[in-house]
């Protein structure tokens, strides 16, 4: 099978929501994030998605989102259009969408996703979309983080390093 190069994997709000939303075949599993500056971390946990449904969707905030989320001064320091690439080219990925809403709640609400993941740093009762996922029948899975790999990780490294 040849591998689909990431840009053919970003697709609009309305695209994801055709390809994947109701009405689809298989299991489809959704998580969200800025992934400001992809780190391992990331990478094993979008794996760890994957393995519970057939397609892994992952929404992106924009960067005006991003923003409003207060992650720091200057977040995020790659844009949106080159988060969203970098997150589809990988393997693990078969779909990214940007959305502008501070929360992906209108989107998880239009995809209808059979499983919603978010990381182990978060409670269930935190989690944006739980309410909508579980009443359609679906389920919310926390994954544990890798220790030792976080974006606020690295940016202390890198910090430390320059001062």
């Amino acid at each position: 099978m040849t591998p689909r190069r990431g840009r053919a994997k970003l697709l609009s709000r309305e695209e994801i929501v055709t390809r994947f939303g109701p009405g689809r075949d298989g299991r489809v599993v959704f998580t969200n994030g800025c992934f400001d500056l992809l780190h391992a971390g990331h990478v094993a946990f979008l794996e760890q998605a994957r393995l519970l449904g057939d397609a892994l969707v992952v929404g992106i905030n924009t960067d005006a989102s991003a923003r409003r989320l207060a992650k720091g001064p200057g977040r995020p320091f790659v844009g949106a259009e080159d988060r969203a690439l970098i997150v589809a080219s990988l393997e693990s990925v078969d779909a990214v969408c940007l959305f502008g809403e501070d929360t992906p709640a209108g989107l998880i609400a239009e995809l209808a996703p059979d499983v919603l993941v978010k990381g182990a740093d978060y409670s269930l009762d935190q989690v944006v979309g739980r309410e909508l996922v579980v009443e359609a029948g679906g389920r919310v899975a926390l994954i544990p983080l890798v220790e030792g790999k976080s974006t606020t990780g690295l940016l202390s490294r890198i910090k430390e390093e320059h001062e």
